[in-house]
């Protein structure tokens, strides 16, 4: 924070999300850990409601001790039953627990004076709980609240019913029908709404909530984590190096990211074979685990030739920025119908550097066209993705302008330093004049 700009007034701020790891779970800081340090450095009592059980990890967590002591904001763990598969009714009653626990552990915190009543509440949609008992508090509390969309909830999951588009249709109105009334309902009750992309505000503001003070902070990433990437050479050395056989170097490709439903990861394996026919030198990387981890790992043992896919499994946060800074590209393989707007993977390739490309239409594949940050492919199409890369493996020098232009893209789009600090003004213009940001 600059020298020159004064301290804003202090605040109490909860923030509401049970998904995101916390202090104690490794690198990388995601967004409310992010979020909270930065709240925090500016002077505000930050505490943090979480779950007791890990999203990421499925597995109980806890807090260490001293995290105020070094992160300058409190965690709080609201306690919650353990859910194996993020699409059950497992995860539903455990969300519930959240919710509802959530609700009383803050009101006998304010009530015996342990807890200071807070100025405003954050709370994460989804899940849609967390922010259904924010707002019974903010209200009896005369606390400010704010709605922050992380994903078109409970849309996203109309892509898993089975039938044709008709029967899924009626199907989604029997089954989340009155999920999203309340989910309308919550975010119609909300004094703002924050966003970590723009296409979750244009699809979830209902009707006559237009006037609401919005924000969109994407996930972004820390660019100082990744060196600059290498600048194209002049055309005349780039042939010279070819002529050599200098690029005869494999194109380093990854992903990063859940081994899910959603994911287009499958489509990489039968790319992987039409390179290896081709004669393309890939190496495809993948990294992350889910349920279809030991699936992917069998498939990519049977892709033979100068194609190669390399199945690493969940890596920690200094193996996974070595693999970023070795690679050339980095793959979003993400199917649409999964209603991600941009995803951590994107920020994350951006920031390291790395060519996109990309599966997802809309916002993020607007920014890539903008900064030429990298090429488009269709999902489920592996001749189109087999394209893509292959185009990336012959033309290095169009290699290296589309890493230069990922970095300028993250650079203007998903740079935290400066995205956050922006995020914790506006919340702080928030609270100091609800009416003046309408």
């Amino acid at each position: 924070m600059s020298r020159a700009e004064p301290l804003p007034p202090p605040l109490s701020i909860w923030i509401v999300n049970p998904f995101d790891d916390v202090p104690g779970e490794g690198l990388p800081p995601l967004r409310y850990w992010t979020l909270a340090r930065v709240l925090a450095a500016r002077g505000h009592d930050v505490t943090w409601w979480s779950a007791t059980w890990s999203h990421r990890r499925k597995a109980r967590r806890d807090v260490p001790l001293g995290v105020r002591e070094e992160e300058g904001f409190s965690v709080r763990l609201v306690a919650v039953r353990p859910y194996e598969r993020n699409v059950s009714l497992a995860r539903i009653r455990s969300h519930r627990d959240f919710g509802r626990t959530f609700e009383r552990l803050a009101s006998e915190g304010i009530a015996s004076g342990q807890l200071e009543r807070p100025d405003l509440i954050l709370a994460s949609l989804p899940p849609l709980e967390g922010p259904e008992a924010a707002e019974r508090l903010a209200r009896r509390l005369d606390a400010l609240l704010v709605v922050d969309l992380m994903d078109v909830w409970p849309e996203t999951f109309e892509r898993l019913l089975p039938g044709p588009g008709w029967l899924k249709r009626f199907v989604a109105r029997l089954a989340f029908g009155r999920m999203k009334k309340r989910r309308d309902a919550v975010i119609a009750s909300a004094d703002a709404i924050s966003a970590a992309a723009r296409a979750y505000i244009d699809a979830m503001l209902p009707a006559g909530a237009g006037d609401k003070p919005t924000q969109v902070c994407h996930l972004g990433a820390y660019l100082q984590e990744y060196p600059e990437p290498p600048r194209p050479l002049p055309s005349d050395t780039a042939a010279a190096e070819s002529s050599a056989g200098g690029e005869s170097k494999p194109l380093v490709c990854v992903y990063s990211g859940t081994l899910e439903i959603g994911q287009d990861v499958a489509t990489a394996i039968q790319a992987a074979k039409l390179l290896s026919s081709s004669g393309t030198a890939v190496e495809i990387h993948i990294a992350g685990g889910g349920r279809f981890e030991q699936v992917l790992r069998t498939a990519a043992a049977g892709v033979r030739g100068p194609c190669r896919v390399i199945v690493h499994g969940l890596l920690d946060r200094r193996e996974h920025g070595r693999l970023l800074a070795t690679a050339d590209v980095g793959l979003v393989l993400v199917k649409p119908e999964s209603l991600v707007a941009i995803p951590y993977k994107a920020c994350e390739y951006a920031a390291a550097g790395l060519a996109i490309v990309n599966s997802l239409p809309g916002e993020l594949q607007q920014m890539i066209e903008q900064h030429a940050a990298g090429l488009a492919y269709t999902a489920g199409d592996s001749a189109s993705l087999a394209r893509a890369i292959a185009t990336l493996a012959a033309d290095r020098r169009q290699l290296a302008e589309e890493r230069q232009g990922a970095r300028r893209m993250a650079a203007a789009e998903f740079d935290r330093e400066k995205t956050y600090p922006a995020f914790a003004k506006w919340l702080e213009q928030l609270a100091e004049s609800p009416a003046s940001n309408s």
